[in-house]
């Protein structure tokens, strides 16, 4: 073991370490053995080490334990439990772990070693069982033009269940209760760290990183029963597709700034930009936050753009066997098949 004291040092064995914040000695389970000396190495917040892409997953070998990975590449995943033993299994536990838990993903995804193809897992949402969804309402200016109505001057809140939640490339279930199923792209965000009460300005620290969900809702249930309140329309087992990933916030070029879009049996039905959210991530932070304690793990669903089934000339809703795909630029795509 090698405590390296000096920069010139370092960039003779390890060039690719062009930005170094701090070298420290090695502890057990903290290190990576790429290379024939044993260190650790920190990254500036600038570097591109810091951007990941977090992963919930199971293995087609072993289809009953959850694990949490960092996408390497197009093609290949780190399995984090593989290269930290001690690292939760789940990522809402992963989360709460907070910077530790971030940084080990770090080093895991510098190292290079544990890795498994796409082909051998089965991708999940990238959270499940949050403490919360937290969903917003008329929060895109061309969805609330395709309505006639003024955009909301506070943000509207409502919520779905966590029972809600699937994968995503899971199938959504078109419940017999409903005629009416309509689909809605979304960029999410989880919450990376516990918080009360948040100043706009520090808003952003709270947010681990961003990803997709679509609002599967029944709108006979939603605008026509239940006294009009959204809650049953909205929270239909598998009414909620979420990931692929969640994009850590360096990651992303700026998450109010993303083409989104929503294609149903390849026809582009919603083809929208997050720069047109009235209340913007930071904005619905500080809001919630007033009002309950953010968990590692709660998840927000920032409202959907114009181009859904319920308000177009005449109505169009999804029926059995329809694809519905939801994407945002720089995080991906979901696609889900109604069944």
């Amino acid at each position: 073991m090698l405590d390296i004291g000096t920069t010139s040092f370092i960039m003779q064995i390890l060039p690719q370490a062009t930005t170094i914040l701090q070298l420290v000695r090695a502890r057990p389970g903290s290190i990576c053995f790429k290379y024939p000396y044993c260190f650790q190495v920190r990254y500036l917040s600038g570097s591109k080490a810091w951007r990941m892409r977090l992963i919930q997953f199971l293995t087609v070998a072993d289809q009953n334990e959850v694990r949490v990975g960092v996408e390497k590449d197009g093609e290949n995943v780190v399995d984090l439990n593989l290269f930290d033993s001690s690292l939760p299994r789940t990522m809402k536990e992963f989360l709460g772990k907070g910077e530790s838990a971030m940084e080990t993903a770090r080093r895991a995804l510098h190292c290079g070693k544990h890795t498994l193809r796409h082909s051998e897992i089965i991708l999940l949402s990238p959270i499940t069982n949050p403490d919360k969804v937290v969903c917003v309402g008329m929060n895109y200016m061309d969805h609330c033009l395709e309505q006639n109505v003024p955009n909301p001057k506070e943000p509207i809140i409502f919520s779905k269940f966590g029972s809600s939640i699937v994968g995503p490339y899971s199938d959504i279930i078109h419940p017999a209760e409903s005629n009416e199923v309509d689909w809605e792209v979304e960029l999410a965000f989880v919450i990376g760290k516990r918080g009360k009460h948040i100043k706009k300005e520090e808003a952003m620290d709270y947010v681990a990183g961003f990803t997709i969900a679509n609002d599967i809702s029944a709108r006979d249930w939603q605008m026509k029963r239940n006294g009009k309140q959204w809650l049953l329309g909205k929270t239909f087992d598998t009414f909620c597709p979420l990931g692929p990933a969640i994009v850590t916030r360096d990651a992303l070029s700026d998450p109010h700034n993303l083409g989104i879009r929503c294609r149903v049996n390849e026809e582009v039905m919603q083809d929208s930009n997050t720069n047109q959210l009235i209340f913007k991530t930071e904005a619905l932070v500080t809001w919630m936050s007033q009002f309950v304690t953010l968990y590692p793990g709660d998840v927000f669903l920032t409202g959907t753009p114009s181009g859904v089934g319920v308000f177009r000339k005449p109505p169009i809703f999804l029926k059995h066997g329809d694809t519905v795909e939801c994407e945002i630029d720089e995080i991906g795509t979901l696609r889900n098949v109604i069944i």
